[in-house]
């Protein structure tokens, strides 16, 4: 831990100790606060009105119990979280994940990024997350929507349009976003429709938020490129996942000239030299929700079970899956391999040391908290159009997607010269994204 006088050191101690066994959470606090010697050193004043140590500790964190019947009349039971982590910016802002995975760790991991994300983005929203160890792989329709009508039954006491609002995540798409909303709206008897966002375009979603994750990395992408003099002609990409922000990612890239040649699922991956084909994989993946093998198989790809998609040579490389899927190991092969651009497209998909491996070795590296920020940006467009009762078209709200992005980059780009870490967006992330926070909690009193 780098550290002025032991005070981050003495902080990240205490994270550990109010927060056993929380190793994702341990993680990314260890993550920004390794960021912010500098800040401390240049604005004393956030260690004396103890911001930093108030900054990693939630305002609210909420467990509940989820019961619900299955097809066959028996109970199920799960666990419901949400915790709102930071409000000075404006309300809780982040999605729901549903995962046999999630816990409170992974939870709080998950919001404290947002934090930071959120503040990146220049838009009035503060940070949470929330979701259940629910698992909706092979469950009917009718099963999916008894357990979000009984998740919402106890969220919905918590959130609101100037509270917190919710979206989706891993697990949480358009479906399951329309059953939360309808029992919010029959609880409630209000069309609060600005409480959740995510929302299907005829009733009250925004243009481009399907899109939003996958498009923002690219367009994040396409800066960080023009920076050091170059464009995606010509460039082999690889994106980890085939969910959401991977098929959007990919769509992205190929419409700015470059190529995907390989793509994932938990099964494997598919080497497609031609270019992943992005109508079959969406037909794959997101309307007969298929393996990753299937669409290797109709189009005549390499499918490899198991492995390591990052063993594909590449120039670029997205990770989209999820956090902690690209390892030292991977890290190494992708430096071997000529791989100059790595932009996270998933929550923290690169372990701490892959990306010390990437700085070391001159990898232009972005971190997920300012290059997958599209997501929430475009959900807070979605929030503005809810708030003025009106709705945009996909090219204005691309466009706003598009300067959104520009102005993320750029924040970070500035913010690590200004730190004296110039080009390194990881630093430039942490500290821009930080700065605006606290001096928010600052102007707001000890709260």
């Amino acid at each position: 831990m780098i550290h002025v006088d032991g005070t981050l050191d003495t902080l990240y101690d205490e994270v550990l100790k109010r927060n056993p066994g929380e190793t994702e959470f341990h993680q990314a606090a260890r993550e920004v606060l390794e960021s912010l010697a500098p800040v401390v050193t240049k604005h004393p004043e956030y260690v004396d009105a103890a911001v930093i140590r108030r900054v990693c500790e939630p305002e609210r964190q909420i467990i509940f119990r989820v019961p619900w019947q299955d097809d066959s009349g028996a109970v199920q039971l799960n666990r419901g979280f949400r915790v709102e982590f930071n409000s000075a910016l404006g309300p809780y802002k982040g999605g729901l994940r549903f995962h046999p995975s999630v816990y409170l760790g992974i939870v709080k991991f998950l919001g404290f990024e947002q934090i930071f994300k959120n503040s990146l983005t220049g838009l009035p929203i503060g940070g949470g997350k929330g979701g259940s160890d629910f698992d909706p792989k092979g469950r009917s329709d009718g099963e999916i929507m008894r357990f979000c009508q009984s998740f919402m039954t106890e969220l919905y006491r918590h959130i609101g349009e100037y509270t917190d609002v919710p979206a989706g995540d891993i697990g949480v798409g358009g479906r399951e976003i329309g059953y939360l909303f309808g029992q919010y709206k029959r609880i409630t008897n209000r069309y609060e429709s600005g409480v959740l966002t995510g929302k299907g375009i005829t009733w009250g979603g925004s243009q481009v938020r399907t899109e939003a994750t996958g498009y923002g990395t690219v367009y994040f992408l396409d800066e960080m490129l023009k920076t050091g003099g170059q464009s995606f002609d010509g460039k082999r990409v690889v994106v980890s996942g085939s969910g959401n922000v991977a098929v959007y990612a990919t769509e992205k890239v190929e419409q700015l000239g470059g190529t995907v040649v390989a793509c994932s699922d938990s099964s494997g991956y598919v080497v497609d030299e031609k270019g992943i084909d992005l109508s079959l994989l969406k037909d794959v993946k997101e309307i007969r929700r298929e393996r990753i093998s299937a669409y290797a198989e109709e189009r005549g790809a390499i499918y490899v079970p198991g492995g390591s998609v990052w063993d594909v040579p590449c120039d670029i490389a997205i990770p989209c899956a999820t956090q902690n899927e690209l390892d030292a190991d991977a890290a190494d092969r992708l430096i071997k391999n000529g791989t100059s651009y790595v932009a996270e497209g998933a929550n923290m998909p690169c372990t701490p040391e892959a990306v010390r491996l990437f700085s070391d070795a001159g990898v232009s590296f972005a971190p997920g908290k300012a290059a997958n920020a599209g997501g929430v940006a475009t959900s807070a467009l979605e929030m503005q159009q809810n708030a003025s009762r009106d709705s945009w078209s996909f090219d204005y709200t691309e466009d706003r997607l598009a300067d959104i992005m520009r102005g993320v980059h750029d924040r970070c780009l500035e913010t690590a010269d200004e730190y004296g870490s110039p080009g390194d967006y990881a630093t430039g992330a942490n500290i821009a994204g930080f700065i605006r926070v606290a001096n928010a909690m600052l102007a707001q009193g000890v709260i």
